[in-house]
Order: structure tokens, then sequence, then C-alpha cells
């Protein structure tokens, strides 16, 4: 009896050591983008993304079969929808998280809360972080992401594919005429966007120039007085937003039938793509500039990117 127990505890300890010791279990240290030094298993087999951006870059880097997880919201690429949601991106359920057994999670500082990472690691759990800050922090998280999922060598591909598609269409765009332009996310009171949101970076890059981008806040409100002194030439809207922002809700709500860019209808409609630091804001720039400048861009509607 003795022997046999000592037996079977030499096969545990034998397969415990060789598993352990076996690629799936190895692991490296890498740095986010918060300066924190991360020990990230050497190929990542249960990822979760935290923001619907992080799951789209994912995917972007042929890792979304190793999605576990994601949050509310979450629709870029299609097949992300099938996958199990812990919550929304400031309150996601922690027995949810565990339930999945992620071997890394994927966050955004600016998105998720400090106190998730908090209690993420008091669970014990990997959680590697970007910051990501205009276009060019889009192409930094997409090459930190490569790296924590060992997928180096795809995120310098999508890189550079992202960064031509941004330089051909601001070569495009370079000497033509810059439009004002008003971001509209809501209306009463106005909320628009500022010098740190994504959207603004985009709206430079195709040839336009954000009336608000002088504000610091990502997503300012501001008086009806104020977007009548900006006199924006377009006003941008987001399709989905709120269930559909548009010209005739506009026109229903005191103040705007006063902004010559509603009476005139200079109205560009765009999609949600352009609200999140994901690859596919680039796939949206060349859309936005040709909405801006319409007899450059000939081939498609200029009203629709």
């Amino acid at each position: 009896m003795l022997e046999r127990l000592k037996h079977r505890t030499q096969v545990f300890l034998l397969f415990f050591v060789l598993a352990y010791s076996s690629p799936a279990f190895a692991s490296r240290r890498v740095t986010d983008e918060l300066g924190r030094t991360v020990l990230v298993p050497d190929q990542p087999h249960r990822i979760l993304c935290l923001t619907p951006s992080l799951t789209e870059t994912v995917y972007e880097l042929g890792a979304g079969e190793s999605v576990v997880g994601v949050t509310d919201y979450t629709e870029f690429p299609a097949e992300a929808r099938a996958k199990p949601s812990v919550g929304g991106l400031v309150d996601p359920s922690m027995e949810k998280i565990v339930a999945l057994g992620p071997d890394l999670i994927l966050m955004a500082a600016r998105l998720n809360r400090p106190e998730t990472i908090r209690q993420l690691e008091d669970l014990s759990l990997t959680v590697f972080v970007v910051d990501p800050q205009g276009l060019e922090g889009i192409l930094k998280m997409v090459q930190s992401v490569g790296e924590a999922i060992h997928r180096d060598a795809e995120a310098r591909a999508v890189v550079k594919r992202l960064a031509q598609k941004r330089d051909a269409v601001l070569a495009r765009v370079k000497g033509l005429p810059r439009p004002k332009i008003l971001v509209v996310i809501w209306y009463e009171p106005v909320l628009t966007a500022g010098s740190k949101a994504f959207i603004t970076d985009a709206i430079a890059a195709a040839g336009g120039d954000s009336v608000t981008a002088d504000i610091p806040q990502a997503w300012p409100q501001i008086s009806m007085e104020e977007v009548l002194r900006r006199a924006p030439d377009f006003l941008l809207l987001i399709r989905e937003l709120h269930g559909g922002m548009t010209l005739d809700v506009l026109k229903a709500h005191a103040g705007w039938d006063r902004l010559d860019a509603v009476r005139d209808a200079r109205v560009i409609y765009v999609d949600e793509r352009m609200e999140l630091p994901s690859p596919s804001m680039f796939d949206a720039l060349e859309g936005l500039a040709r909405a801006l400048h319409p007899s450059d861009f000939p081939d498609k509607d200029a009203r629709t990117p």
C-alpha cells in the first residue's frame, strides 16, 4: 500500500513538472503601457478583453479563437458577438471573469477603472493595460497587444498596413481647404469631442479641423451659444449613438435651427468605428476624408463614410 502511494505520488510530480515546463505554461516578462512589468503566458490561450477595441485588436492579430470573453457592446468583428460578456467596461462581473478562467486579461487605462485592475490582481489574475491616445497611440497599442499575446510579427504587419492607410489619406488631403467640424454626441446639453477624443485626431487626419479641438477634455459639454460662436461648417453625427442621432432630431430641439450647418443640411454621418481606439478607426479615415472633400474623392457618396 505504501509503495503504491509512493508510486502514485512520483507519477503526479512527474506530470506536474512536465506540464508546467512545457511551452503552454512558460512565461515572459513584458512591460505594459502603464510601465508595469507583467508576467504573461508564453502563448496565451484564454484571453479576456475588457474593451470592444481590444477585442477587435486581438482578432486583427489573428488570435480571435483565444478570446474567451468580452464586454457589453462588442460589435466588431461580427463573430466576437458570440463570445460571453462579463458586463460593462466600468463594472465587469468578477464572478464571470473568474468562471472564464482567463490566462491573460487585456484592459485600457482610460476606459476601465483602476479599481478593476486592483480587483483582478487581488485574484492573482494576469492583467496587461494599454493606454492609447490619438491615432499614433492606436498603432502603439496594436504593437503592445501583439507583444503581450506573442503575435509580434502579426502586429508589425498590421501597424504597417494601418500607417499606410493613414499616410495615403494625409497625402490626398494635403493642401486642401480644411472645413470646420463639430462632433455632436448629444444635443441638450450639447456634448461634443475635445482634444483627447480619438475622433478629433481622425478629423484632423482626414483634412478637417474640429472646432472643439482646443478643449482639453475628451467629451466636454458646451452651451448652444458656444456652438453658434464656433460656427462649424459641418456637423458630424454618429449613426447608432443613442438610437440614432440625425439632422431631424437636431431640428426638433431649440437652438439648432439657428445654426447654418443645420439649415443647409451640412451633416456627415459616420458609424461607431470612429469612436473606438482600434484598427477600424483607420479603415474609416478615407470615408471621412471623402465626406469632407467630395470633389477629391468622387467615387462614393460624400455624406456616408
